[in-house]
């Protein structure tokens, strides 16, 4: 069986929603299906076959080649399988994704992540804004699975953002991990200003001292013995992460201003 591979034979005009797109809804389906699909573009509805090329018969393993950024919600949902994008991604990349992996070997645009629940997305380039952060009238931004970046994020990097493990190996914008209530948040690069904003909880891992507002409260050196299972969990992830070994850690508790109990550790 060959993987489902779907290649992008327009340029499109508008954003197109490509959530139906995913391997629990496409699992059975005949090829003449899948074509007759319509997505969402704007006010239009376009079926599969006018935007993509179609071959393939494993719907376990979808593979989209030549992708944009105009393709968005791309994994929406999903809770098995594996999405492979090959060229950049829209908008909102894994929403709300309980499971399965998603491979993306180009950029992303705003809310990749967000509501995530399960499962595990590689991204093998630079994300925009609000990456792992609760879109707006939401509270809950990433709620689980695991994250890796290998390039640079935008601001408000998991606002919100309520359990899980986000790793960034380039740099990060403004206002991260701004109203983070939990989970784990790691930075290779540098960070922008306000980091931790209105932090409750959860832990926020850099390599580099930030410039911190007035409400990050400053605890010393610590040697944390915690840090080391943590790296050793990251052991077998694809991502430089996995090589860190240290415990010695410049440790910053906050936001004082919303109560926050959560804590900045800058590895030494």
């Amino acid at each position: 069986m060959n993987a489902l591979t779907f290649t992008l034979k327009i340029k499109p005009q508008q954003r197109i929603d490509c959530s139906p797109l995913t391997p629990d809804n496409l699992a059975g389906k005949s090829i003449a299906n899948i074509a007759a699909i319509e997505l969402q573009s704007g006010k239009k509805k376009l079926h599969v076959d006018a935007v993509f090329s179609i071959s393939g018969d494993d719907a376990s393993h979808i593979v989209i080649k030549k992708s944009r950024s105009k393709l968005d919600y791309i994994g929406c949902g999903m809770e098995t399988g594996r999405i492979s994008v090959h060229g950049d991604a829209g908008s909102y990349l894994g929403f709300q994704m309980a499971g399965g992996e998603i491979i993306l070997h180009g950029n992303a645009d705003a809310f990749a992540a967000s509501g995530m629940a399960g499962g595990i997305i590689h991204i093998h380039g630079n994300v925009g804004d609000f990456l792992a952060a609760a879109i707006a009238g939401d509270r809950k931004g990433m709620q689980g699975g695991t994250v890796i970046v290998t390039g640079n994020a935008g601001d408000r990097v998991g606002d919100q953002m309520r359990r899980g493990i986000l790793l960034i190996e380039g740099n990060a914008g403004s206002y991260c991990a701004s109203r983070m209530l939990a989970g784990t948040i790691g930075v290779l690069g540098t960070v922008g200003d306000y980091i931790g904003y209105g932090m409750r909880h959860g832990t926020l891992l850099l390599t580099k001292t930030p410039a911190l507002h007035a409400t990050m409260q400053d605890c010393g050196l610590h040697t944390l013995p915690f840090l080391g299972l943590m790296f050793k969990s990251f052991g077998n992830l694809p991502s430089k992460f996995a090589k860190i070994s240290k415990t010695r850690v410049q440790r910053y508790a906050g936001d004082l201003a919303n109560d926050g109990k959560g804590e900045i550790l800058v590895l030494k």
